[in-house]
């Protein structure tokens, strides 16, 4: 039997996490089990030996994956297999490689896999938030050079106080919901959402979860070196040319330099530009040259421009297109711009442009989850989408991204506290990215504010979203905070950092940080930075629609609401849906019906009033309960001797005795004037109350005639 190492992590609420290593996956060059509770998952890690002819950047694959037999689950679909990754299985492995990948190092080029397979669960922990630590805990292991170890936790505030890795049930009382990403001196990641919490309280619970980043970073650190693993494995993955290095930058980096400080606001042309410099230094090489060194030229051209642009912004406060550090591109905004859509709007920022769509559902349009830890209905859904030519790429589209998923995410979390609750309709966002020069998520989320109150959706506050940047030197001595970034200066920089959020507080952020040493003070100025161009949009906004519109769009579906009891929820369906489905029929609209919390809730949509009218009528009539004394319309079903039955309400039928039917006695009902599928007032004058028989009376609503030995005495008399 192999006796593993472990190593155990307090929480210090009486939880514990255990890293166990030794025993399962050896043969990869690392791997842990991580154990939670009865939340149990392994991360085994491999690298190459050598990169790849001609790489010179890290190729990491992160892969986070739920076995459905976790949870006792069986997979769903006719394969009853685990297929293609969920959304939230790519979001958790978005989470762990923006925090990781900036801690290989930078001249690390060899293919490294992270494999996170969540094999035991309970549905008490969440598992998202332990992948991080398992996955840094196997390269802490293993021979891969990594300068970590890090950790994430998730951070809520329940109650005003703060807990670390919430359970899912206490995670439903938050008010704020908070990944961190660390090492044992720097924040690596942020992401978040969060219900209009301030700046200060955003940056507070950011410091506590480095606290607790740091025992668990301790605990890999003393992990490692029990497994004897301190020492990382030896790599030459680039070979330079010290002599061409400085000749590329001595004979480019003035023009570069120029270009980056001309303050040109295409990006094509600067783009093009910058390109022309190396292209007319590789002009001066003999073709045998070039072929020996175009990449190590590329390589160090690349570093040429990152420097200009960056000492452009350091040494003259001048960005690549001639804004202050502060300053926000110009802004323009249409809504209803789309006539076939339920809501529409195009947000244009600089070069980066959303064209949103909303369109409004029924009940039978909610998106069904089946995770492995996740089931359920969503109500609002939001997508991304990223064609190629908005950069203009000559390329095709294939498929759905991560990133793409990922952005999606990011502007649903900051649009969804807004939607007010218990809304009829379920409601899709729609974001194609026409263009795209820096912060596309963040256009999505302004879109997508004006498309909602373009549709009439009574959103309980606008939103909006910025992406700040950071341009620094060497612990921080020099730098420049940058609002509303470019997408070079987000390539180039040392920070992506997105907020949004109302005007009174913030609903959801992102940051990655590819720099050690980002201090609090840096961050505390970039979130202040942030809110004044968060709020500057936010004016833009509601220059072009200061509120929802009152009212739908004429081709929007309506929807009526109608709780019942309980019981009438068969009596509403009917044998076989025969009811239902009568009524649908008949009037044209839609009706689905649930039980939510002991009651039923009714849901009638169409598309004019007229059909919802008639649908609601008929349901309230099934659900109505027969009052004694009430006057009712009702339907001559059937005629008897003894009298006719009449339909009061769907469903419910009472007997109209002979002698109910005029105050004149009438022998034989063929001469009471009444035939089936006549329409006649009753009143219903009693209820048996052991049969629940109705008994009815149409005499009593006829004007009484006098008796003969009583005559009617005149005025006066």
């Amino acid at each position: 039997m192999i006796k593993p190492i472990t190593k155990s992590i307090d929480l210090g609420d009486g939880r514990t996490i255990t890293l166990e290593t030794g025993k399962l996956a050896k043969q990869a060059d690392g791997s842990v089990m991580l154990r939670m509770g009865n939340t149990m998952m392994l991360a085994a890690v491999t690298a190459a030996k050598d990169a790849k002819p001609d790489v010179d950047f890290m190729p990491l694959q992160v892969e986070y994956k739920e076995k459905f037999s976790a949870f006792g689950r069986f997979p769903g679909g006719f394969q009853k297999r685990e297929a293609r990754p969920s959304d939230y299985e790519i979001l958790t492995c978005r989470l762990v490689d923006r925090a990781l990948r900036p801690l290989f190092p930078d001249d690390y080029h060899a293919d490294v896999f992270v494999t996170i397979t969540l094999f035991s669960a309970d549905g008490v922990d969440i598992p998202d938030a332990l992948a991080g630590l398992a996955a840094s805990a196997a390269l802490a292991v293993s021979d891969i050079p990594f300068n970590g170890p890090i950790s994430e936790v998730r951070v809520a505030r329940i109650d005003g106080q703060f807990v670390i890795n919430p359970t899912f049930q206490q995670l439903e009382q938050a008010d704020m919901d908070i990944m961190v990403g660390a090492t044992m001196d720097n924040i690596m990641m942020v992401e978040g959402e969060f219900k209009e919490v301030s700046e200060a309280e955003m940056l507070e619970a950011i410091k506590f979860a480095h606290e607790a980043i740091k025992v668990q970073c301790q605990a890999q650190i003393e992990l490692m070196e029990e497994c004897g693993k301190t020492v990382k494995r030896e790599y030459c993955h680039e070979e330079n040319d010290e002599d061409l290095r400085k000749d590329v930058w001595a004979k480019c980096y003035d023009k570069a330099y120029a270009v980056a400080t001309s303050c040109n606001t295409n990006k094509h042309e600067r783009s093009d530009n910058f390109a022309a410099i190396v292209d007319e230094y590789k002009a001066t090489l003999t073709e045998e040259e070039l072929a020996e060194k175009a990449t190590l030229i590329s390589r160090y051209y690349h570093d040429v421009e990152k420097e200009a642009m960056r000492r452009s912004i350091l040494d003259e406060g001048k960005r690549l297109d001639g804004r202050k550090t502060t300053e926000i591109r110009p802004i323009w905004s249409e809504v209803d711009y789309l006539p076939g859509s339920h809501g529409s709007a195009i947000f244009t920022r600089g070069e980066t442009q959303s064209l949103t769509t909303v369109t409004l559902g029924t009940k039978l349009d909610e998106k069904i989850i089946d995770d492995v830890l996740n089931n359920g209905k969503e109500r609002f859904l939001l997508h991304y989408n990223f064609p190629p030519f908005s950069t203009g790429d000559a390329r095709p589209s294939r498929g759905l991204s991560r990133r793409e998923i990922g952005h999606g995410n990011l502007a649903h979390r900051a649009l969804k506290p807004m939607i007010p609750t218990d809304y009829a309709y379920v409601i899709r966002v729609v974001s194609d990215i026409l263009e795209s020069n820096g912060s596309s998520s963040m256009a999505t989320v302004c879109a997508g504010t004006l498309a909602l109150m373009d549709a009439g959706v009574q959103i309980k506050k606008p939103v909006s979203g910025i992406a700040m940047g950071l341009i620094s030197e060497k612990k921080g001595t020099n730098y420049a905070v940058l609002s509303d970034i470019l997408g070079d200066e987000d390539h180039l920089g040392d920070m992506d950092f997105k907020v949004c959020g109302t005007k009174d507080g913030i609903t959801a952020t992102q940051m990655d940080i590819k720099v050690d040493g980002l201090s609090y003070e840096i961050l505390e100025k970039a979130l202040a930075q942030a809110k004044e161009g968060r709020l500057h949009i936010l004016g833009k906004i509601l220059e072009t629609l200061p509120a929802p519109r009152p009212d739908l769009k004429d081709n929007a579906p309506r929807i009526e609401v109608l709780i019942i009891a309980k019981d009438f929820i068969g009596a509403v369906i009917g044998p076989g849906g025969k009811i239902i489905q009568g009524i649908q029929e008949e009037t044209g609209a839609t009706i689905t019906i649930e039980e939510i919390d002991g009651y039923g809730r009714v849901e009638i949509s169409a598309t004019n009033r007229q059909s919802i009218e008639a649908a609601m009528a008929k349901v309230k009539g099934i659900v109505a309960v027969p009052e004694v004394g009430e006057v009712y319309e009702g339907k001559v079903r059937s005629i008897m001797p003894y009298g006719a039955f009449v339909e009061i309400l769907p469903g419910k039928d009472g007997l109209l005795h002979i002698s109910e039917i005029s105050w004149e006695r009438i022998d034989d009902m063929e001469k009471a004037g009444l035939k089936e599928g006549d329409i006649i007032e009753v009143k219903l004058i009693d209820i048996d109350p052991k049969s629940g028989k109705l008994k009815l009376s149409r005499k009593v609503l006829l004007p009484r005639p006098p008796r003969p030995d009583k005559p009617i005495k005149k005025d006066g008399e």
